[in-house]
Protein backbone atom coordinates (compact mmCIF):
# COMPACT_ATOMS: atom_id res chain seq x y z
CA UNK A 1 0.00 0.00 0.00
CA UNK A 2 1.21 3.11 -0.97
CA UNK A 3 1.51 6.00 1.73
CA UNK A 4 -0.70 7.93 -0.20
CA UNK A 5 -3.69 5.15 0.14
CA UNK A 6 -2.28 4.92 4.01
CA UNK A 7 -3.14 9.04 4.61
CA UNK A 8 -6.37 8.33 2.80
CA UNK A 9 -7.42 5.06 4.59
CA UNK A 10 -6.37 7.09 8.13
CA UNK A 11 -8.60 10.21 7.60
CA UNK A 12 -11.31 8.06 6.89
CA UNK A 13 -10.66 6.33 10.07
CA UNK A 14 -10.37 9.48 11.55
CA UNK A 15 -13.33 10.94 10.31
CA UNK A 16 -15.63 7.95 12.02
CA UNK A 17 -13.84 8.78 15.89
CA UNK A 18 -14.45 11.94 14.95
CA UNK A 19 -18.28 11.32 14.46
CA UNK A 20 -18.26 8.58 17.21
CA UNK A 21 -17.63 11.33 19.70
CA UNK A 22 -19.98 14.01 17.97
CA UNK A 23 -22.87 10.94 18.20
CA UNK A 24 -22.25 10.72 22.15
CA UNK A 25 -23.01 14.32 22.24
CA UNK A 26 -25.92 14.17 20.10
CA UNK A 27 -27.68 10.92 21.50
CA UNK A 28 -27.31 12.96 25.14
CA UNK A 29 -30.00 15.69 23.79
CA UNK A 30 -32.05 12.68 23.48
CA UNK A 31 -31.79 9.87 25.60
CA UNK A 32 -32.33 11.77 28.83
CA UNK A 33 -35.40 11.82 27.82
CA UNK A 34 -36.76 8.54 28.00
CA UNK A 35 -35.40 7.85 31.58
CA UNK A 36 -36.87 10.62 32.79
CA UNK A 37 -39.81 9.49 34.76
CA UNK A 38 -37.25 6.87 36.52
CA UNK A 39 -35.19 10.20 37.50
CA UNK A 40 -38.07 11.42 38.92
CA UNK A 41 -38.88 8.47 40.83
CA UNK A 42 -35.14 7.68 41.93
CA UNK A 43 -34.00 11.21 42.99
CA UNK A 44 -37.13 12.60 44.11
CA UNK A 45 -38.01 15.22 41.67
CA UNK A 46 -40.88 17.59 41.01
CA UNK A 47 -42.61 17.90 37.63
CA UNK A 48 -40.76 21.59 37.65
CA UNK A 49 -37.47 20.75 38.76
CA UNK A 50 -37.16 18.06 36.64
CA UNK A 51 -37.10 19.85 33.27
CA UNK A 52 -33.62 21.20 34.69
CA UNK A 53 -32.15 17.82 34.26
CA UNK A 54 -32.55 18.74 30.47
CA UNK A 55 -32.34 22.73 30.71
CA UNK A 56 -29.08 22.77 32.55
CA UNK A 57 -27.48 20.83 29.23
CA UNK A 58 -28.98 23.14 26.59
CA UNK A 59 -28.25 25.90 28.57
CA UNK A 60 -24.42 25.63 28.82
CA UNK A 61 -24.01 23.39 25.66
CA UNK A 62 -26.24 26.50 23.44
CA UNK A 63 -24.25 29.35 25.36
CA UNK A 64 -20.39 28.33 25.00
CA UNK A 65 -20.48 26.42 21.09
CA UNK A 66 -19.35 29.68 19.46
CA UNK A 67 -16.72 30.12 22.02
CA UNK A 68 -16.11 26.53 21.64
CA UNK A 69 -15.27 27.24 18.29
CA UNK A 70 -13.21 30.00 18.24
CA UNK A 71 -10.51 28.22 20.81
CA UNK A 72 -10.34 25.60 18.58
CA UNK A 73 -9.09 28.18 15.98
CA UNK A 74 -6.99 29.85 18.36
CA UNK A 75 -5.30 27.38 20.35
CA UNK A 76 -5.30 24.17 17.85
CA UNK A 77 -8.53 22.10 16.70
CA UNK A 78 -7.50 18.21 18.06
CA UNK A 79 -6.17 20.22 21.19
CA UNK A 80 -9.40 21.52 22.34
CA UNK A 81 -11.49 18.92 21.20
CA UNK A 82 -9.51 16.43 23.70
CA UNK A 83 -10.48 18.66 26.27
CA UNK A 84 -13.93 19.28 25.34
CA UNK A 85 -13.96 15.58 25.09
CA UNK A 86 -12.62 14.56 28.84
CA UNK A 87 -15.22 17.40 30.21
CA UNK A 88 -17.82 15.69 28.61
CA UNK A 89 -16.77 11.86 30.09
CA UNK A 90 -15.94 12.98 33.08
CA UNK A 91 -18.97 14.58 33.82
CA UNK A 92 -21.15 11.91 32.04
CA UNK A 93 -19.36 10.05 35.09
CA UNK A 94 -20.48 12.45 37.41
CA UNK A 95 -24.27 12.67 35.93
CA UNK A 96 -23.96 8.22 35.87
CA UNK A 97 -22.78 8.21 39.95
CA UNK A 98 -25.44 10.86 41.05
CA UNK A 99 -27.39 10.42 44.27
CA UNK A 100 -29.04 14.09 44.77
CA UNK A 101 -30.82 16.45 42.12
CA UNK A 102 -27.68 19.08 42.58
CA UNK A 103 -25.37 16.77 41.94
CA UNK A 104 -27.05 15.53 38.78
CA UNK A 105 -27.89 18.95 37.33
CA UNK A 106 -24.39 20.39 37.83
CA UNK A 107 -22.85 17.35 36.26
CA UNK A 108 -25.56 18.10 33.35
CA UNK A 109 -24.68 22.09 32.92
CA UNK A 110 -21.19 21.09 32.96
CA UNK A 111 -21.62 18.01 30.42
CA UNK A 112 -23.35 20.73 28.06
CA UNK A 113 -20.42 22.75 28.42
CA UNK A 114 -18.04 19.84 27.59
CA UNK A 115 -20.74 18.34 24.60
CA UNK A 116 -20.49 22.55 22.81
CA UNK A 117 -16.63 21.88 22.48
CA UNK A 118 -16.35 18.94 20.88
CA UNK A 119 -19.34 19.50 18.38
CA UNK A 120 -18.12 23.22 17.46
CA UNK A 121 -14.28 21.80 16.90
CA UNK A 122 -15.34 18.40 14.99
CA UNK A 123 -17.19 19.36 11.94
CA UNK A 124 -13.91 22.09 11.56
CA UNK A 125 -11.13 19.48 11.87
CA UNK A 126 -13.16 17.30 9.30
CA UNK A 127 -13.19 20.44 6.93
CA UNK A 128 -9.43 20.27 7.21
CA UNK A 129 -8.84 16.83 7.29
CA UNK A 130 -11.19 16.91 3.38
CA UNK A 131 -10.27 19.00 0.91
CA UNK A 132 -10.93 17.51 -1.86
CA UNK A 133 -14.62 18.29 -2.88
CA UNK A 134 -15.42 14.73 -3.71
CA UNK A 135 -14.20 13.35 0.01
CA UNK A 136 -15.58 16.56 1.53
CA UNK A 137 -19.22 15.15 0.32
CA UNK A 138 -19.13 12.03 1.52
CA UNK A 139 -17.32 13.08 4.91
CA UNK A 140 -19.93 15.55 5.51
CA UNK A 141 -22.65 13.04 4.31
CA UNK A 142 -21.58 11.03 7.26
CA UNK A 143 -21.62 13.59 9.80
CA UNK A 144 -24.81 14.92 8.85
CA UNK A 145 -26.45 11.61 9.21
CA UNK A 146 -24.71 11.50 12.57
CA UNK A 147 -26.07 14.48 13.71
CA UNK A 148 -29.50 14.40 12.05
CA UNK A 149 -30.09 10.51 12.61
CA UNK A 150 -28.58 10.28 16.16
CA UNK A 151 -31.44 12.08 18.14
CA UNK A 152 -33.79 9.02 17.31
CA UNK A 153 -31.09 6.16 17.66
CA UNK A 154 -31.12 7.91 21.33
CA UNK A 155 -34.90 7.27 21.96
CA UNK A 156 -34.23 3.87 21.11
CA UNK A 157 -31.21 3.47 23.28
CA UNK A 158 -32.39 4.89 26.06
CA UNK A 159 -35.43 2.98 25.93
CA UNK A 160 -33.30 -0.01 25.88
CA UNK A 161 -30.79 1.06 28.28
CA UNK A 162 -33.64 2.15 31.50
CA UNK A 163 -35.86 -1.10 30.20
CA UNK A 164 -32.95 -3.59 31.04
CA UNK A 165 -30.51 -1.64 33.33
CA UNK A 166 -31.36 1.60 35.09
CA UNK A 167 -31.13 5.46 34.12
CA UNK A 168 -27.42 5.80 35.45
CA UNK A 169 -26.20 3.51 32.32
CA UNK A 170 -27.49 5.97 29.83
CA UNK A 171 -24.89 8.43 31.10
CA UNK A 172 -21.61 5.89 32.18
CA UNK A 173 -22.29 3.60 28.34
CA UNK A 174 -19.97 6.78 27.41
CA UNK A 175 -17.02 6.38 29.49
CA UNK A 176 -15.68 3.52 27.91
CA UNK A 177 -16.69 5.40 24.43
CA UNK A 178 -15.00 8.76 25.29
CA UNK A 179 -11.96 7.08 26.33
CA UNK A 180 -11.52 4.75 22.98
CA UNK A 181 -12.11 7.77 20.70
CA UNK A 182 -9.93 9.82 23.12
CA UNK A 183 -7.41 7.22 22.03
CA UNK A 184 -7.75 6.99 18.70
CA UNK A 185 -8.07 10.45 18.17
CA UNK A 186 -4.28 11.05 19.19
CA UNK A 187 -3.78 8.18 17.00
CA UNK A 188 -5.01 9.25 13.26
CA UNK A 189 -5.27 13.35 13.67
CA UNK A 190 -1.95 15.38 13.47
CA UNK A 191 -1.67 17.80 16.41
CA UNK A 192 -2.21 21.32 14.51
CA UNK A 193 -1.01 24.60 15.64
CA UNK A 194 -3.64 27.39 16.60
CA UNK A 195 -3.57 30.83 15.33
CA UNK A 196 0.00 32.11 16.44
CA UNK A 197 0.08 35.62 18.32
CA UNK A 198 -3.98 35.53 18.76
CA UNK A 199 -5.34 36.17 22.42
CA UNK A 200 -9.03 35.30 22.85
CA UNK A 201 -11.20 38.18 22.76
CA UNK A 202 -12.69 37.85 26.27
CA UNK A 203 -14.92 40.77 26.10
CA UNK A 204 -16.55 39.00 23.43
CA UNK A 205 -16.21 35.71 25.05
CA UNK A 206 -18.18 36.81 27.91
CA UNK A 207 -21.17 39.17 26.47
CA UNK A 208 -21.85 36.42 23.28
CA UNK A 209 -21.60 32.96 25.71
CA UNK A 210 -23.97 35.50 28.96
CA UNK A 211 -26.54 36.51 25.80
CA UNK A 212 -26.52 32.89 24.72
CA UNK A 213 -27.80 31.59 27.70
CA UNK A 214 -30.21 34.42 28.84
CA UNK A 215 -31.83 33.33 25.23
CA UNK A 216 -31.82 29.64 26.19
CA UNK A 217 -33.04 29.96 29.32
CA UNK A 218 -35.61 32.18 28.19
CA UNK A 219 -36.80 30.18 25.40
CA UNK A 220 -36.86 26.67 27.13
CA UNK A 221 -38.55 28.32 30.15
CA UNK A 222 -41.05 30.36 27.80
CA UNK A 223 -43.96 27.71 27.67
CA UNK A 224 -44.01 27.48 32.09
CA UNK A 225 -43.22 30.87 32.30
CA UNK A 226 -45.86 32.29 29.83
CA UNK A 227 -44.34 34.33 26.29
CA UNK A 228 -45.53 37.43 27.42
CA UNK A 229 -44.26 37.39 30.96
CA UNK A 230 -41.82 39.64 32.86
CA UNK A 231 -39.08 37.03 33.19
CA UNK A 232 -39.31 36.09 29.47
CA UNK A 233 -39.31 39.48 28.21
CA UNK A 234 -36.67 40.59 30.09
CA UNK A 235 -34.59 37.87 29.76
CA UNK A 236 -34.34 38.29 25.93
CA UNK A 237 -34.23 42.00 26.52
CA UNK A 238 -31.20 41.04 28.47
CA UNK A 239 -29.58 38.87 25.36
CA UNK A 240 -30.57 41.37 22.86
CA UNK A 241 -28.51 44.05 24.32
CA UNK A 242 -25.59 41.52 25.35
CA UNK A 243 -25.50 40.36 21.55
CA UNK A 244 -25.42 44.07 21.04
CA UNK A 245 -22.89 44.90 22.55
CA UNK A 246 -20.67 41.78 21.37
CA UNK A 247 -21.13 43.67 18.06
CA UNK A 248 -19.63 46.72 18.60
CA UNK A 249 -16.85 44.87 20.39
CA UNK A 250 -16.22 43.29 17.73
CA UNK A 251 -16.15 46.22 14.83
CA UNK A 252 -13.76 47.61 17.57
CA UNK A 253 -10.90 44.74 18.68
CA UNK A 254 -8.11 44.00 16.90
CA UNK A 255 -8.75 40.01 16.98
CA UNK A 256 -12.31 39.26 17.24
CA UNK A 257 -13.76 36.80 19.05
CA UNK A 258 -15.72 36.31 15.51
CA UNK A 259 -15.04 38.74 12.62
CA UNK A 260 -18.24 40.14 11.33
CA UNK A 261 -17.09 39.92 7.60
CA UNK A 262 -17.67 36.23 8.48
CA UNK A 263 -21.23 36.97 7.02
CA UNK A 264 -20.00 38.51 4.17
CA UNK A 265 -20.26 34.95 2.55
CA UNK A 266 -23.91 35.01 1.07
CA UNK A 267 -24.16 30.66 1.74
CA UNK A 268 -23.07 30.83 5.19
CA UNK A 269 -25.46 33.45 6.26
CA UNK A 270 -28.35 31.87 4.38
CA UNK A 271 -27.41 28.09 6.00
CA UNK A 272 -27.31 29.42 8.99
CA UNK A 273 -30.93 30.89 8.59
CA UNK A 274 -32.42 28.05 7.01
CA UNK A 275 -30.29 26.23 9.79
CA UNK A 276 -32.51 27.78 12.49
CA UNK A 277 -35.83 26.98 10.60
CA UNK A 278 -34.84 23.27 10.03
CA UNK A 279 -33.79 22.56 13.55
CA UNK A 280 -37.57 23.67 14.53
CA UNK A 281 -38.99 20.90 11.74
CA UNK A 282 -36.73 18.39 12.61
CA UNK A 283 -37.61 18.96 16.35
CA UNK A 284 -41.42 18.57 14.97
CA UNK A 285 -40.02 14.95 13.85
CA UNK A 286 -38.24 13.26 16.69
CA UNK A 287 -40.11 14.56 19.86
CA UNK A 288 -43.94 15.51 18.44
CA UNK A 289 -43.85 12.34 16.50
CA UNK A 290 -42.92 10.09 19.60
CA UNK A 291 -45.54 11.94 21.52
CA UNK A 292 -48.49 10.85 18.87
CA UNK A 293 -46.89 7.12 18.76
CA UNK A 294 -46.55 7.03 22.98
CA UNK A 295 -49.29 9.12 24.21
CA UNK A 296 -52.02 8.78 21.17
CA UNK A 297 -51.22 4.98 19.44
CA UNK A 298 -50.22 3.73 22.95
CA UNK A 299 -46.69 2.38 22.13
CA UNK A 300 -44.23 1.80 24.81
CA UNK A 301 -40.81 3.06 24.93
CA UNK A 302 -39.55 0.53 22.88
CA UNK A 303 -41.65 0.64 20.27
CA UNK A 304 -41.56 4.30 19.69
CA UNK A 305 -37.80 3.81 19.40
CA UNK A 306 -38.50 1.24 16.78
CA UNK A 307 -40.42 3.03 14.88
CA UNK A 308 -37.98 5.40 14.01
CA UNK A 309 -35.97 2.79 12.35
CA UNK A 310 -37.22 2.68 9.04
CA UNK A 311 -36.45 6.54 8.96
CA UNK A 312 -33.22 5.83 10.06
CA UNK A 313 -31.95 2.94 8.23
CA UNK A 314 -33.11 5.52 4.96
CA UNK A 315 -31.58 8.37 5.76
CA UNK A 316 -28.36 6.17 6.55
CA UNK A 317 -28.56 5.08 2.86
CA UNK A 318 -29.24 8.36 1.52
CA UNK A 319 -26.69 10.15 3.58
CA UNK A 320 -23.69 8.04 3.82
CA UNK A 321 -23.72 7.30 -0.27
CA UNK A 322 -26.30 8.51 -2.53
CA UNK A 323 -26.17 12.28 -0.83
CA UNK A 324 -22.81 12.67 -1.78
CA UNK A 325 -23.30 11.76 -4.98
CA UNK A 326 -26.57 14.19 -5.76
CA UNK A 327 -24.26 17.09 -4.45
CA UNK A 328 -21.25 16.15 -6.50
CA UNK A 329 -23.46 15.85 -10.02
CA UNK A 330 -25.98 18.38 -9.35
CA UNK A 331 -24.08 21.08 -6.73
CA UNK A 332 -25.98 22.19 -3.52
CA UNK A 333 -28.88 24.91 -4.47
CA UNK A 334 -31.07 21.77 -5.81
CA UNK A 335 -30.58 18.67 -3.79
CA UNK A 336 -30.62 21.41 -0.78
CA UNK A 337 -34.30 22.25 -1.95
CA UNK A 338 -35.29 18.83 -2.97
CA UNK A 339 -34.83 17.47 0.41
CA UNK A 340 -36.56 19.76 2.22
CA UNK A 341 -39.59 19.21 -0.12
CA UNK A 342 -39.59 15.66 0.92
CA UNK A 343 -39.59 16.48 4.26
CA UNK A 344 -42.28 18.55 4.02
CA UNK A 345 -44.47 15.79 2.91
CA UNK A 346 -43.34 13.93 5.34
CA UNK A 347 -44.49 16.12 8.15
CA UNK A 348 -47.40 16.97 6.04
CA UNK A 349 -48.59 13.06 6.57
CA UNK A 350 -48.33 13.30 10.23
CA UNK A 351 -50.27 16.72 10.32
CA UNK A 352 -53.23 14.01 9.30
CA UNK A 353 -52.69 11.19 11.13
CA UNK A 354 -55.65 10.01 13.37
CA UNK A 355 -56.64 8.82 16.68
CA UNK A 356 -56.77 5.27 15.93
CA UNK A 357 -53.85 5.43 13.14
CA UNK A 358 -51.97 2.17 12.22
CA UNK A 359 -48.12 2.42 11.72
CA UNK A 360 -48.03 1.16 8.33
CA UNK A 361 -50.68 3.65 6.85
CA UNK A 362 -50.17 6.46 8.97
CA UNK A 363 -46.20 6.28 10.07
CA UNK A 364 -44.10 4.36 7.84
CA UNK A 365 -44.48 6.58 4.56
CA UNK A 366 -44.23 9.95 6.90
CA UNK A 367 -41.22 8.13 8.41
CA UNK A 368 -39.60 7.05 5.05
CA UNK A 369 -40.30 10.66 3.44
CA UNK A 370 -38.47 12.01 6.45
CA UNK A 371 -35.98 9.94 5.74
CA UNK A 372 -34.89 10.29 2.53
CA UNK A 373 -35.60 14.05 2.55
CA UNK A 374 -33.05 14.56 5.64
CA UNK A 375 -30.82 11.84 4.05
CA UNK A 376 -30.45 14.52 0.93
CA UNK A 377 -30.70 17.85 2.58
CA UNK A 378 -28.45 17.77 5.56
CA UNK A 379 -25.31 17.30 3.56
CA UNK A 380 -25.94 20.43 1.01
CA UNK A 381 -26.96 22.50 4.39
CA UNK A 382 -23.57 21.83 6.01
CA UNK A 383 -21.53 22.37 2.99
CA UNK A 384 -23.17 25.60 2.07
CA UNK A 385 -22.08 26.52 5.56
CA UNK A 386 -18.95 25.74 5.63
CA UNK A 387 -17.17 25.58 2.11
CA UNK A 388 -16.42 29.57 1.88
CA UNK A 389 -14.58 29.80 5.05
CA UNK A 390 -10.87 29.17 5.43
CA UNK A 391 -9.10 27.05 7.88
CA UNK A 392 -8.39 29.70 10.13
CA UNK A 393 -11.98 30.29 11.04
CA UNK A 394 -13.39 26.92 10.25
CA UNK A 395 -13.76 26.39 14.18
CA UNK A 396 -15.82 29.90 14.04
CA UNK A 397 -18.07 28.83 11.32
CA UNK A 398 -18.76 25.28 13.07
CA UNK A 399 -20.29 26.91 16.32
CA UNK A 400 -22.10 29.41 13.95
CA UNK A 401 -23.44 26.68 12.40
CA UNK A 402 -24.36 24.50 15.57
CA UNK A 403 -25.82 27.36 17.64
CA UNK A 404 -28.49 28.06 14.46
CA UNK A 405 -29.45 24.80 14.95
CA UNK A 406 -29.40 24.44 18.86
CA UNK A 407 -31.08 27.67 18.80
CA UNK A 408 -33.40 26.94 16.11
CA UNK A 409 -34.25 23.32 17.91
CA UNK A 410 -35.14 24.53 21.14
CA UNK A 411 -37.27 27.78 19.99
CA UNK A 412 -39.10 25.55 17.54
CA UNK A 413 -39.66 22.98 20.55
CA UNK A 414 -40.76 25.27 22.48
CA UNK A 415 -43.25 26.88 19.89
CA UNK A 416 -44.50 23.56 18.91
CA UNK A 417 -45.26 22.88 22.53
CA UNK A 418 -46.94 25.72 22.82
CA UNK A 419 -49.17 25.23 19.56
CA UNK A 420 -49.60 21.85 20.72
CA UNK A 421 -50.72 22.84 23.91
CA UNK A 422 -53.12 25.80 22.81
CA UNK A 423 -54.71 23.75 20.22
CA UNK A 424 -55.73 20.76 22.91
CA UNK A 425 -56.87 23.17 25.24
CA UNK A 426 -59.26 24.60 22.44
CA UNK A 427 -60.75 21.40 21.35
CA UNK A 428 -61.33 20.53 25.15
CA UNK A 429 -62.85 23.56 25.67
CA UNK A 430 -65.26 22.76 22.98
CA UNK A 431 -66.33 19.85 24.50
CA UNK A 432 -63.42 17.14 22.59
CA UNK A 433 -61.94 15.16 25.81
CA UNK A 434 -58.98 12.68 25.81
CA UNK A 435 -57.16 11.58 23.22
CA UNK A 436 -58.92 12.92 20.18
CA UNK A 437 -57.95 16.61 21.69
CA UNK A 438 -54.66 15.31 21.98
CA UNK A 439 -54.27 14.29 18.58
CA UNK A 440 -55.30 17.57 17.23
CA UNK A 441 -52.60 19.45 19.19
CA UNK A 442 -49.85 17.45 17.45
CA UNK A 443 -51.55 17.17 14.26
CA UNK A 444 -51.06 21.38 14.72
CA UNK A 445 -48.29 21.00 15.64
CA UNK A 446 -46.88 18.90 13.11
CA UNK A 447 -48.56 21.72 10.41
CA UNK A 448 -46.27 24.24 11.77
CA UNK A 449 -43.72 21.82 11.60
CA UNK A 450 -44.38 21.60 8.01
CA UNK A 451 -44.48 24.95 6.99
CA UNK A 452 -41.21 25.48 8.25
CA UNK A 453 -39.54 23.03 6.27
CA UNK A 454 -41.14 24.44 3.70
CA UNK A 455 -40.01 27.90 4.40
CA UNK A 456 -36.13 26.66 4.49
CA UNK A 457 -36.97 24.68 0.97
CA UNK A 458 -37.74 27.75 -0.23
CA UNK A 459 -35.11 30.03 1.19
CA UNK A 460 -32.42 27.14 -0.46
CA UNK A 461 -33.40 27.66 -3.76
CA UNK A 462 -34.10 31.46 -3.91
CA UNK A 463 -31.37 32.70 -1.58
CA UNK A 464 -28.36 29.83 -1.84
CA UNK A 465 -25.79 31.17 -4.23
CA UNK A 466 -25.31 27.92 -6.88
CA UNK A 467 -21.98 25.93 -6.62
CA UNK A 468 -21.26 24.56 -9.95
CA UNK A 469 -21.55 20.38 -9.47
CA UNK A 470 -18.05 18.62 -8.47
CA UNK A 471 -18.18 16.98 -11.76
CA UNK A 472 -17.86 20.40 -13.75
CA UNK A 473 -15.28 22.27 -11.47
CA UNK A 474 -13.55 21.77 -8.83
CA UNK A 475 -14.57 23.57 -5.71
CA UNK A 476 -12.13 25.26 -3.57
CA UNK A 477 -12.10 24.89 0.26
CA UNK A 478 -11.38 28.28 1.52
CA UNK A 479 -12.18 31.63 -0.22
Amino acid sequence: MSSLDAGRRQRWWALYVLCLGVLMIVLDTTIVNVALPSIRTDLKFTETSLVWVVNAYMLTFGGFLLLGGRLGDLYGHRKVFLAGLAVFTLASAACGFASTQTMLVAARAVQGLGGAVVSAVALSLIMNLFTEPEDRAKAMGVYGFVCAGGGSVGVLLGGLLTSWLNWHWIFLVNLPIGVVVALLCRALIAPGGGAAGQRLDWFGAITITASLMLAVYAVVNGNEAGWTSVQTLSLLGAAAVLLGLFIAIESRVAAPLMPLGLFRHRNLTVANFAGVLWAAAMFAWFFMSALYLQLVLGYSAMQVGLSFLPGNLIMAFMSLGASARIVVRWGIRGPLAFGLGIATLGLALFARAPVGGSFAVDVLPAMTLLGIGAGIAFNPLLLAAMNDVGPQDSGLASGVVNTSFMMGGALGLAVLASVAAARTAALEAAGTTGAVALNGGYQMAFTFGAVFAGLVALVGWFCMRESKPVGEARLSPTP
